[in-house]
């Protein structure tokens, strides 16, 4: 299929994976097996669809463009090819009914954090994630506390997975070529978590308002919620920023939080 059979859709961000190389290195790193139930989000033309089908008895894919499903359906057309012509973002995962779902997708820009936010409602259920995204965002991802990649997205990630970048790609890989490098990364959901949180919703509620605004120190950016006594109370420096916090930290302040709410 050649790159211009196809429009480009701006407001979908789409980039085409076309490096033959590239896509091998892939599929490579996903190492598809047969009876892996695995759902690709937004397969574009099939550059990854193609050579996974082949791996696996059956393929579930997520597209919102319905010439590209159309362009799926005429290019492979295959009844164990199963087309989700929905928006990933607003998909429900849980309508997979399975505990050991694998997910693959090259996902644009724009939809990227708040697609892996999503996912991380079904985390219970899915055995492992690979992604392809703009490598700043898998940075960010992966980020260690105290430096400046770090931020909500490394902490909400990493207390419930474990990340790790896997493969960069330059941009001659896709037409029409993005302006910044793309990097797999591979998100595994932990089975137990590093440690014991009391409320999944007031973690959300601390890392989000802990990271608002980046030059605060902790004291003043969780002052609505906690005061200076009860942070130290838990053993934490009051003056320093968020992103010198490990997810221990995090984790803390969040049950602080969570029983202050609860005995009020």
């Amino acid at each position: 299929m050649q790159a211009d059979s196809h429009h480009i859709r701006k407001r979908f961000s789409q980039n085409f994976l076309e490096d033959q190389n590239v896509i091998e290195k892939i599929v490579d790193i996903i190492n598809p097996q047969k009876s892996d139930y695995i759902i690709e989000i937004g397969p574009g033309k099939g550059a990854l669809t193609v050579p996974i089908f082949k791996s696996v008895d059956k393929l579930n894919v997520i597209e919102i463009d319905k010439d590209l499903t159309k362009l799926l359906k005429k290019n492979i057309g295959d009844k164990n090819l199963i087309i989700h012509e929905h928006d990933a973002l607003k998909f429900d995962y849980s309508n997979f009914k399975h505990t050991n779902l694998r997910l693959i997708g090259n996902l644009p820009y724009r939809i990227s954090t708040p697609l892996l936010f999503h996912l991380l409602s079904y985390k219970d259920m899915i055995k492992n994630m690979f992604f392809m995204l703009q490598k700043e965002v898998v940075e960010r991802i992966c980020a260690k506390s105290g430096t400046k990649e770090y931020g909500r997205l490394s902490v909400m990630l990493q207390y419930y997975c474990d990340a790790e970048l896997m493969l960069i790609i330059k941009p001659d890989a896709f037409f029409p070529s993005p302006k910044v490098d793309s990097a797999i990364v591979k998100i595994t959901p932990l089975s137990e978590a590093k440690y014991e949180l009391l409320n999944d919703k007031s973690f959300k509620i601390i890392v989000r308002e802990a990271f608002s605004q980046r030059r605060k120190t902790i004291r003043n950016s969780l002052k609505t919620f906690l005061n200076e006594t009860e942070i130290k109370a838990a053993g934490i420096d009051t003056n320093v920023r968020a992103e010198n916090l490990e997810i221990k930290d995090f984790v803390k302040l969040s049950n602080l939080y969570q029983k202050k709410a609860r005995d009020n």
